[in-house]
C-alpha cells in the first residue's frame, strides 16, 4: 500500500503565491512519475504539472510559467509552488504517483484533494 499526504491548500488573493506538498509513503521500491492535477467545480479532472524520476517537468499551458514543480527524491516529495494566482486556479488539487512497490506491482496513487480557492 502507498499513501499520500497533501498539505498547503487554502484562500489567497489573485496574484498571491501557495505552495503544495505532497509525501508518499509505504512499500514504495521505486517512484517514477509524481504529479498535480487539479478538479474545478463542474469540470473534469486535468493534468496541471508532472515531474520524472530524472527531473523532467512538462505543465498545462494554463500553468507555464507561474507555477513550478520540484521533487525531494529523498522524502519521496513532490512540491508545488504556484505564483501569480488567477480566480481560474481555483480547484482541488489532487497529488498522483507512480512507481513499483515492493512487491514488484505498479501502483497509481492519489492524494486525498486539497482546495485551493483565489479571490479576485
Amino acid at each position: 500500500q502507498v499513501q499520500l499526504v497533501e498539505s498547503g491548500g487554502g484562500l489567497v488573493q489573485a496574484g498571491g503565491s501557495l505552495r503544495l506538498s505532497c509525501a508518499a509513503s509505504g512499500s514504495i521500491f521505486r517512484i517514477n512519475a509524481m504529479g498535480w492535477y487539479r478538479q474545478a467545480p463542474g469540470k473534469q479532472r486535468e493534468l496541471v504539472a508532472v515531474i520524472t524520476s530524472n527531473g523532467g517537468t512538462s505543465y498545462s499551458d494554463s500553468v507555464e510559467g507561474r507555477f513550478t514543480i520540484s521533487r525531494d527524491n529523498a522524502k519521496n516529495t513532490v512540491i508545488l509552488q504556484m505564483d501569480s494566482l488567477k480566480s481560474e486556479d481555483t480547484a482541488v488539487y489532487y497529488c498522483n504517483v507512480k512507481g513499483r512497490s515492493y512487491y514488484f506491482r505498479d501502483f497509481d496513487a492519489w492524494g486525498q484533494g486539497t482546495l485551493v480557492t483565489v479571490s479576485s
